[in-house]
């Protein structure tokens, strides 16, 4: 604590990132990064970013890349808007957005940071339970709000809705946006891209830091109607104009570019998905049925603290979460086929056997 802070950020509680520590032959799959790397095209972008016109300012409105983004999905760039990963996105759409006095819903298991948003916005919020069974029962979200934002799939659980339920969310509540959090969505999960033009209120977020594997060049976009879009160019027009350097932008316009290799680390990563849940559930796990680059999975006969504990002594790292209703759970990021199979066997042959 200081006497100079100003009086909120007495009431700030940070988002706590994943841990990125320097440990020799680390298994890490705590974050959910993608295990294999960019496309080459995005690295030579880059490379080839890195002259005299670094001394230059970027775009500041990225238009190439914006262009590039919609259209892939059949829409134009006044559509598209991009920001230091979409955790920037997040932030601007929550501030320029859902102050309408009334409370915030998202669900109370999803994205730490939605919190962290309202708190540093002065937002009122309410977090919508899960079902027992950890899913997003769209019937919960109706009554009074300033907007709606899921992740889909959802995060830790990694369970998706479909479009029809997105669909109920949005009549439910034309006058209000409802935001959805797509940040896993290429792993299996059926985007709402293609409702933008329909609805009015439908605000759509993705990132390259999962399924493009540029978590470190951090970009995220956002598709919306035009008038969205301005709201969130406002804000980040009042805070920094030029969010996206230049080798971020060349990385991230290469990358959407270079659909063959985007196919190619997805599919990877679902297979391996498969590879993962059955081997866990052979040792005894419960895993929910994820559409994301992870895995949400807890044992009936033991601590999950402890176990993710036994793991990191291991060099292996997964995510545990100390809330509620998540004290029980692991999120353990997809990792290679190697990776995935060395948990497994740690798991068996180790940390469960000397239970």
């Amino acid at each position: 604590m200081s006497r100079f802070w100003s009086p909120l950020v007495h009431t700030l509680t940070p988002y706590v990132p994943g841990e990125q520590p320097k440990i020799a032959n680390l298994i890490k799959l705590n974050t959910n990064e993608l295990p294999y790397g960019p496309s080459p095209k995005a690295l030579e972008a880059i490379k080839a970013a890195t002259d005299d016109s670094l001394r230059l300012y970027p775009d500041p409105e990225a238009l190439a890349l914006r262009t590039a983004l919609g259209n892939r999905v059949g829409l134009g760039a006044e559509h598209v808007f991009v920001g230091n990963g979409s955790d920037e996105v997040l932030a601007h759409a929550f501030q320029a957005l859902f102050a309408h006095g009334e409370p915030l819903l998202f669900p109370d298991v999803s994205y730490s940071f939605y919190k962290v948003y309202c708190g540093l916005y002065k937002l009122p919020y309410r977090m919508v339970p899960l079902s027992a069974d950890m899913r997003i029962v769209v019937e919960d979200y109706a009554g009074p709000c300033s907007g709606v934002v899921i992740a889909n799939p959802n995060a830790p659980t990694g369970i998706a809705l479909g479009l029809d339920a997105i669909r109920r969310l949005l009549e439910m509540h034309p006058e209000r946006v409802v935001l959805v959090d797509e940040a896993y969505v290429d792993f299996g999960a059926q985007s709402a891209v293609e409702l933008v033009r329909e609805y009015p209120n439908l605000l759509v977020v993705q990132t390259f830091s999962k399924s493009r594997a540029l978590a470190g060049a951090r970009v995220g976009f956002a598709f919306g109607q035009p008038d969205l879009i301005e709201a969130l160019v406002r804000v980040k027009d009042s805070f920094n104009s030029y969010p996206l350097d230049r080798l971020a932008q060349v990385g991230a316009l290469a990358s959407v570019e270079d659909e063959a290799w985007f196919a190619q680390g997805v599919q990877h990563v679902v297979d391996n998905r498969s590879l993962l849940s059955e081997g866990l559930e052979a040792l005894g796990f419960e895993v929910l049925p994820s559409t994301a680059n992870f895995v949400y999975t807890r044992h009936p006969d033991r601590d999950a603290g402890e176990l993710a504990a036994q793991l990191r002594s291991r060099a292996i790292l997964v995510r545990h979460l100390k809330g509620e209703r998540t004290m029980a759970w692991l999120r353990i990021t997809v990792g290679t086929q190697e990776q995935c199979q060395a948990l497994l066997d740690v798991l068996r042959d180790s940390v469960l056997r000397n239970s």
